[in-house]
């Protein structure tokens, strides 16, 4: 279970019902909601939750970092309360689920300095690709 909520208290962050509720709808593990999706299931709890509400609520989660915006190909931002966790993302390149993975090694060791041209590295993404379980039945 991700600890947003919890992150976000800490961080004293003021509670709205509105934060709150967006908040709780990120919650948890393998979360990966476009902005759209964070909507529908926050009106289900908050009816009167406004979309522009929503963005601007996500907005200001990623503003603290503690919700990472995940774009894996030219679909919709996602939304992902793993912020604070190093990870990498599966994709199924059909129904664009996405799943949190935590891969052996260490991705910004692996590239050799002969292949960094002198940049100096802050961030490695990784993006699997692949066909998840329920697609490859179908």
């Amino acid at each position: 279970m991700s600890d947003l909520l919890e992150r976000l208290r800490g961080r004293g962050w003021r509670m709205t019902a509105q934060r709150r509720v967006v908040a709780e709808v990120l919650d948890g593990d393998h979360v990966h909601l476009t902005a759209d999706e964070v909507h529908a299931r926050a009106v289900q709890k908050l009816p009167e939750i406004s979309r522009a509400t929503v963005y601007n609520t996500l907005g200001e989660m990623v503003s603290l970092g503690e919700v990472m915006e995940v774009a894996t190909d030219h679909r919709a931002k996602r939304y992902d309360p793993n912020a604070h966790r190093p990870h990498q993302h599966l994709v199924c390149a059909r129904c664009g689920a996405i799943r949190d993975v935590q891969p052996a090694g260490n991705p910004l060791a692996d590239l050799p300095d002969s292949e960094r041209f002198g940049f100096t590295i802050s961030n490695v993404e990784v993006t699997y690709r692949g066909i998840c379980p329920d697609c490859a039945s179908a």
